[in-house]
This record gives C-alpha cells, sequence and structure tokens, in this order.
C-alpha cells in the first residue's frame, strides 16, 4: 500500500525539484589515471582521491504545517538520491519563546534525519513595515547560512494558495504583471531559493503532516488582523469564493504563471533594446525611448535607475510612471528623485540618471 495521496503529492513536488538541482549541479565523474586505472575528481574542498561530496539542499522551516510537510519529504526523498539534506529554522525574536521555538524545530528536524541543522537568530528592522522587514532579515540570514554551509538549493514551503493571495497583494498596489506575476518557482542568485509548492494547496500540505504525525506550529501572527496578508487569507479570499465560486485560489496561481510568461519575454526584449537607445556616452537619448511600445520602455527606464543605485525593491510603479513622464509628457519639468538618493531628469533631449 502506497503512501497517503497528500503525502505522495509532496514528495512528487520535492522530488522534481531535486532532480532539477542534481541535473545543474552533477556530482564529478570519476576520472582517469595517467596509467587507465580509475581516480576521482576531487571536489572544492577536498583532498586528492577523497571522493566528492554530494550537494547540499537546505529547507528553510519555521515550524508551520507547510515547511514541516516541506521537510518530511525533503528527508525521504533525499534518502535516495545522491543529495545531503539539511535544515534551517529562523527565530525572528518577534514573540516570547521564539527562541525555545526554534529550538524545538530545529530538534524536529534532527530526527528527520537531516544534516546539517541550524536555528539562527535575526533582528528585525523597521524598513517597509514589519512583514517586508522580517522578511528581509529572513532571506539575510537565509543567504549566509547557503553560503556558509555551501548549500546549492533552499527549499521554501511557499503554496498556492501563498501565491494567490501575493497576486491579490500585487493587484491592490497596481505594480504591473511582474507584480502579479507571483512568486518564481525559482528564485536568487544562481537559482538558490527552489519552491516546491506552488502548485500544491496549504490543506494538502497540512493533511501531509496529520497522517505522518508530524507536530505543526501555527504562528499566531498569521491570523493577526494588523497584518494585510493576514487579512487577505482570512477575509479576502473567503469573501471572493463565495461571490465567484471555488477556483479562485487556482485561478489566481494560473494568472501568476501567465504574467510571468509575459513580464519574461518583456523583461528580455527591453534588455536587447536598451544599447540602441543610448548615445555614444551612454545616456538615455529621449526620442529612441519615445519611439518603443510603453511596457518596453518602461522596463528600459527601471533597468536604468536600478543600475545608478535605485533599490530595486523599493522602486514602484509610481516612480517608473514619473520617469516616463520626462520622455512622453515633457513640460520642462524638474528633477525627479528616486529611492536610494537617485536623481533623474531631462537635459538636452538626453536623460540623464545619477545618484546625487
Amino acid at each position: 500500500m502506497g503512501p497517503h495521496p497528500a503525502v505522495a503529492a509532496i514528495r512528487l513536488a520535492v522530488r522534481r525539484v531535486l532532480h532539477d538541482v542534481l541535473t545543474q549541479h552533477t556530482v564529478p565523474e570519476p576520472s582517469t589515471t595517467a596509467h587507465g586505472a580509475p581516480g576521482v575528481t576531487a571536489a572544492p574542498g577536498h583532498g586528492a582521491g577523497a571522493p566528492p561530496e554530494p550537494p547540499l539542499v537546505l529547507v528553510a522551516c519555521s515550524g508551520g504545517a507547510d515547511s514541516m510537510a516541506l521537510a518530511s519529504a525533503l528527508a525521504f526523498e533525499a534518502r535516495k538520491l545522491p543529495v545531503r539534506a539539511g535544515g534551517i529554522t529562523v527565530d525572528h525574536g518577534l514573540q516570547p519563546g521564539s527562541d525555545l521555538r526554534a529550538t524545538e524545530v530545529a530538534a524536529r528536524l534532527a530526527v528527520m534525519g537531516l544534516d546539517p541543522v541550524e536555528a539562527v537568530t535575526v533582528t528585525v528592522g523597521r524598513d517597509g513595515g514589519p512583514e517586508a522587514a522580517a522578511r528581509d532579515a529572513r532571506y539575510a540570514a537565509l543567504d549566509e547560512a547557503a553560503e556558509r554551509l555551501g548549500a546549492v538549493a533552499v527549499l521554501l514551503g511557499h503554496t498556492r494558495d501563498d501565491q494567490a493571495e501575493t497576486v491579490l497583494l500585487g493587484l491592490a498596489r497596481g505594480s504591473g504583471i511582474r507584480s502579479l506575476s507571483g512568486m518564481a518557482a525559482v528564485s536568487g542568485a544562481e537559482g538558490r531559493y527552489r519552491r516546491p509548492f506552488l502548485e500544491v494547496d496549504r490543506q494538502t500540505a497540512r493533511k501531509a503532516c496529520m497522517v505522518q504525525s508530524l507536530p505543526v506550529w501555527d504562528d499566531p501572527m498569521n491570523a493577526d488582523p494588523a497584518y494585510t496578508r493576514s487579512r487577505l487569507r482570512h477575509e479576502g479570499l473567503p469573501a471572493l469564493e463565495k461571490s465567484l465560486g471555488k477556483g479562485v485560489v487556482e485561478a489566481l496561481a494560473r494568472t501568476a504563471q501567465l504574467c510571468r510568461d509575459d513580464a519574461d519575454a518583456l523583461d528580455a526584449w527591453a534588455a536587447d533594446v536598451e544599447a540602441s537607445v543610448r548615445d555614444e556616452t551612454g545616456h538615455l537619448v529621449c526620442a529612441r525611448l519615445y519611439a518603443l511600445p510603453p511596457a518596453v520602455r518602461r522596463r528600459v527606464l527601471r533597468r536604468a535607475a536600478i543600475a545608478q543605485g535605485a533599490p530595486a525593491g523599493s522602486l514602484f510603479a509610481r516612480h517608473i510612471e514619473e520617469l516616463d513622464r520626462l520622455i512622453t509628457s515633457w513640460r520642462g519639468q524638474g528633477a525627479i528623485n528616486l529611492p536610494g538618493r537617485v536623481e533623474a531628469r531631462r537635459q538636452g533631449g538626453r536623460l540623464v540618471i545619477r545618484q546625487g
């Protein structure tokens, strides 16, 4: 008798990701010595003749149902593949007893057979609001741990429901199709972050934990109406499903993938034409920009602003619209201030963007 359908679903999702990781990070084949005898190509950090270690894949685990299900699936699948599996839990220090909870989660990951396992404590700042600040601190900690441990990938437990929420939040901000693209299945430097569960619903992950008797921690912040995503999860999406019927989550997740395909194509177009709209000094020529389709032009402007030091996460649609007006609605307006102390002005038919 096979595993419960929920367990089978999460294991299949993780297996596919691990196969992708192995395809990109293949363990070197044995070499041949000068005498024709088989030898071994040494991996970085190993002496000559020592067999290379399999690639390390980490799971980021909060102790919630999604990430516990992910950790259990990684532990199971890694035993059948040339992969080492480890775990990281991040203590944000935002709730009483969070340090003890992080220690408990780390212990559970170790019992699953994950190694190495670490509990990392971070300090959450205030920039961008509590949710954004916690996310920034968490990813910084995961990046540091992955680099220090030599991990080739970090698995994240975002589900199809999380994707639907992300699409709705992007729609509310009016940030364009890149924001509506939601979360990518692969993101980060060199594709470090992998999200196996983007096609798995939250209920399936929770069911997988239940049938495997995995202890689950429900973060009270996820039910706190003070947070936008929490209100959307407990009020907004249920209201949409009540009005429009079941299938809203699936439709939003499908919309995310369609938008991502379109956004990727437009980004590639903008990258290809950027050099052609600059003069010999490297400045953007307004007349050439004006001739581009608006969607491509705005992407060129965004790329130019980021290249001069504007933080991508702080550069919103309204900033790009102001830049675009220097091209399409020029009335002699002055310089525009962008995040990161970047200034943009139209000067002599050129768009000059620099950090001031």
